[in-house]
């Protein structure tokens, strides 16, 4: 599916690497399952890497001694990172969650060398009798908050400041374009790709640009709170994304979606320990509990709140799928027809998308 996008991303970050280890808590005096987890990013505020550390966490207040984790941060996605992964492998950690794309392929390299031990491989594709992957269907939170931004946004033109053109991001624009455009036909996305996850001064200056160019709402897919900060300073309005980020931005703040990973990561951990682990491949979403939106800004109207819940209901009983199409086709931006009225995408479909939908403005970063 992503063959040709991995040697892009295995140069996305370049990071010195911090280990940190927690000491298990109290309870159990079994011996616990020692669990690792791998960070392409610093454990800031808010972002893609503390939510994966808010699940972490989630494991150690749900098993208390029965675990002892411990997690690396700033790891660059390469040789860094199959490096930390071996460290981990070797030091007697049973189970090791490596939570970002550039770290499938040194995650499957070491899980060779230590068949015994279990890997995760969070939006990796390429599993192993060793070798788990789970991912989250992000693209439902996207469509969900493209609703509300099409209610908020005064110009109609939002901005999107995006790292790497892999499907998962693709997937996330478009759904974010097609909610917008399903309460403003007339809406329209702007597109910046930074080639990049984590860099906030980048992801400010992308940001910037967009609000020179109408933008008055904002999402992105990238690592940090930059853009958060830049819509508050501008007074422009944001969808928060990984992480709640109203400490960031209490008035630009429109909308979170959310990430939620706790509970999938003490189940492995559970299984692990009872000894029932299996090689799996999950993509979950609002159903599953892995994907919410909420913690509305003040300026949302309640009326926008509730809209936006409803159809977050609707995704969840499966009355609502973003990729469906209506009477008419959903087309590219190139004119090309890419979903047949009433039909809707296929997994398959949407996990190798390779499109934008009309109404982005930009072109696939190469």
């Amino acid at each position: 599916m992503y063959k040709n996008l991995a040697a892009t991303l295995v140069a996305a970050c370049f990071f010195s690497p911090v280990f940190s280890q927690t000491t298990p808590a109290k309870g159990s005096a079994a011996e616990p399952v020692k669990a690792g987890f791998v960070y392409v990013s610093p454990i800031t505020e808010a972002g893609w890497t503390r939510q994966h550390d808010e699940g972490r966490k989630a494991v150690e207040a749900a098993l208390g001694q029965q675990v002892k984790t411990t997690f690396v941060e700033n790891v660059a996605e390469g040789a860094d990172a199959e490096r930390v992964i071996r460290d981990l492998a070797a030091t007697g950690h049973q189970i090791i969650f490596t939570p970002s794309f550039g770290y499938m392929e040194p995650t499957l390299k070491v899980a060779q060398d230590y068949p015994h031990v279990k890997f995760e491989s969070i939006t990796g594709y390429k599993t192993t009798p060793n070798v788990a992957t789970a991912n989250a269907r992000y693209y439902e939170g996207r469509y969900l908050a493209g609703i509300a931004a099409g209610r908020m946004s005064k110009t109609g033109v939002a901005g999107f400041v995006a790292g790497f053109p892999i499907p998962e991001v693709l997937q996330g624009i478009n759904a974010f374009t097609l909610g917008m455009r399903s309460v403003n036909p007339q809406a329209t996305v702007k597109v910046v790709w930074l080639n990049v996850w984590f860099d906030p001064p980048k992801e400010r200056d992308a940001a910037m640009a967009l609000f020179n160019q109408d933008v008055d709402v904002i999402a992105f897919h990238t690592g940090s709170t930059a853009v958060m900060a830049a819509a508050q300073e501008r007074g422009k309005m944001a969808v928060a994304y990984h992480s709640d980020m109203r400490r960031t931005g209490p008035d630009a703040q429109i909308v979170a979606v959310t990430h939620q990973w706790g509970s999938y990561y003490t189940e492995r951990v559970r299984a692990v320990q009872s000894g029932t682990w299996k090689s799996a491949n999950l993509w979950g979403g609002v159903r599953e509990g892995m994907i919410r939106v909420g913690d509305f800004g003040p300026r949302v109207p309640a009326a926008v709140q509730q809209e936006v819940l409803n159809a977050q209901k609707a995704i969840g009983a499966g009355k609502l799928q973003p990729f469906r199409a209506g009477k008419t086709p959903v087309r590219d931006n190139e004119g090309q027809e890419r979903i047949a009225p009433g039909q809707a995408l296929t997994d398959a479909q949407i996990l190798q998308m390779n499109w934008l939908v009309d109404g982005v403005v930009g072109k696939l970063s190469r």
